[in-house]
């Protein structure tokens, strides 16, 4: 029993690391078919409607889990466990009155465990377990379902924090995707209005002054060559950036490289140390440096861009610095809310860190986060 406990700790511990639901999901259930060493094992997480939102296997093969077809209905034993949080265990699963059949490709089984998944007082799943190993006449014991409860009252946790996490995740991308939205409307509307009005311009000179024409025919071109850059720049910034897989320093590498393609401005990268970060903290970094990139790139009138990210021992700073028209820094107030410089406060503060913006007439602006790299130690802010 020791080596079991063991083993579900060593199980807990793995699953805690784990940040979306799916793969919370599959490392429960695999987990739940090793402890009680059961032959098949599965999970599901009811819908509310008749239907399972998720139903994970361990054991099958792939092609008797694709010959099962859709998602299987909460009725039957499968209904049945998500009735009570009582845990059942039968010799013979195809004995239980409930019992209704399987598909065709499905295996055949016979020793049954079944354990509710108990959240907040109601059952909001169950692990499933068949076929106990050792013989056709092998049955679960009880320490196999004191072992399975535990591991139920972990996966209650443990799912309700990916859930969590996942729609943190989720509002984090609709906000950003909202910002951009009016950024697309705002910048777009502009220059289709420009655009409206050169076309205007030279269709009424066409036949008094050909040459004035042409002049407004070529400023049409460059006015529907910069929306379509404007266009693809913003929808860029809608993709989800792939930080779970490259990290923060490959995420913004990636970024970078679009950007070079999708604008004229020199465009520099420097990455300086280890900069694998908590997931939370690597999602602001990068947006905070999105943003002040972006505005670098649109507003500044730059012809080349520095970006760096350093990490030294604790700290991370990531700066963004331009040599376009900067600004007064009386004139923050005005252009925090043009340039979307509150945001940026805002998202640095969330993190815990310190963002100054130094920006002066004719010598650009550099933007510059400091924070900790377990973030979320509140530091003064500062401009100059």
């Amino acid at each position: 029993m020791d080596e079991a406990l063991r083993a579900l700790s060593d199980a807990v511990l793995a699953i805690a690391a784990e940040r979306s639901v799916d793969p919370v999901l599959q490392r429960l259930v695999d987990t739940a078919r090793e402890l009680a060493d059961a032959r098949y094992a599965a999970i599901g997480i009811p819908d509310g409607d008749g239907g399972f939102a998720t139903f994970l296997t361990s054991g099958m093969t792939d092609a008797q889990y694709e010959a099962l077809g859709e998602l299987p209905r909460t009725h039957g034993l499968l209904g049945a466990m998500l009735e009570s949080p009582e845990a059942q265990r039968y010799p013979n699963i195809q004995e239980h009155p409930r019992f209704e059949g399987w598909p065709s490709a499905h295996p055949n089984m016979r020793s049954f465990l079944g354990v509710p998944i108990v959240s907040r007082e109601h059952v909001a799943g169950a692990f499933y377990l068949t076929d106990k190993r050792g013989g056709p006449r092998a049955l679960f014991t009880d320490g196999d379902e004191e072992l399975i409860r535990l591991l139920a009252a972990h996966a209650a946790i443990a799912i309700e924090n990916a859930q969590l996490h996942e729609r943190s995740r989720e509002l984090s991308t609709i906000e950003e995707r909202k910002r951009l939205a009016r950024e697309l409307h705002d910048s777009v509307t502009q220059t289709l209005f420009s655009i409206l009005l050169t076309a205007e311009a030279a269709a009424s000179l066409v036949a008094s002054d050909p040459d004035r024409a042409r002049a407004e025919l070529d400023q049409l071109q460059a006015l529907t060559q910069a929306a379509m850059d404007e266009m693809r720049s913003l929808i860029f910034e809608l993709r989800p950036a792939e930080l779970e897989t490259d990290g923060l320093a490959g995420a913004l590498r990636k970024h970078v490289d679009v950007l070079r393609r999708l604008h004229p401005q020199r465009i520099e990268l420097e990455l300086n140390g280890d900069t694998r970060l908590p997931p939370e903290l690597e999602r602001g970094l990068l947006r905070i440096a999105q943003e002040a990139l972006a505005n670098a790139l649109r507003h500044a009138g730059a012809s080349r861009v520095d970006v760096e990210l350093r990490a030294n021992g604790s700290r991370i700073e990531v700066s963004v610095a331009d040599d376009g028209c900067g600004f007064e820094p009386e004139e923050a107030a005005a252009r925090s809310r043009r340039l979307g410089l509150t945001s940026m406060r805002e998202r640095a503060e969330a993190l815990g860190g310190r963002l100054s913006i130094d920006s002066e007439p004719g010598r650009g602006t550099t933007v510059t986060l400091e924070v900790e790299r377990g973030g979320r130690r509140p530091v003064c802010q500062s401009e100059s």
